[in-house]
């Protein structure tokens, strides 16, 4: 009976022994396979931190882009507010060129009339040639300033 004994125990020590290696397989292929996912994962969180330098790098461009381009717009607003001020400045001036010259046309039209009103004296006709023809080139100057002046206002 001992040596049954000895042969069950002997035969249960190999089936232990059977299980135990199958285990250690598994285990060792396990161990293998978290080997491997790990080595990805590391290289992925690598490539994650890079991708997350660069984009920290793209942020800051795109800021000190937009940096400059506020500054580059502000300096066109400010050229823009003294341009615009010049130009109400130059047409308030255009204006009242034109108002004056407006003036002297109708007060040289008014002299000429009362001039042939009163009739032609010796020699007054040629003075009244000569008032027509001012008033007819004043007149053509305020024509062309208003014209200019609407053009610019345009």
């Amino acid at each position: 009976m001992n040596s049954l004994v000895m042969v069950v125990a002997d035969v249960l020590v190999g089936v232990l022994l059977v299980a135990t290696i199958v285990t250690s397989v598994r285990l060792s292929r396990r161990i293998t396979q978290m080997k491997a996912d790990e080595a990805g994962m590391r290289t992925m969180i690598s490539e994650l931190v890079g991708a997350t330098g660069s984009a920290e790098r793209a942020i800051a461009g795109l800021r000190s882009t937009l940096a400059q381009a506020e500054r580059s717009l502000g300096d066109r607003i400010a050229a823009a507010e003294t341009r615009s001020n010049e130009l109400t400045q130059a047409i308030a001036a255009g204006n009242g060129v034109l108002t004056r010259i407006g003036h002297i046309a109708d007060t040289t039209r008014m002299a000429v009339e009362r001039h042939t009103t009163r009739g032609p004296a010796a020699g007054s006709e040629r003075q009244g040639d000569a008032l027509r023809s001012a008033i007819a080139a004043a007149q053509a100057v305020a024509d062309r300033t208003a014209r200019r002046i609407e053009g610019r206002a345009a």
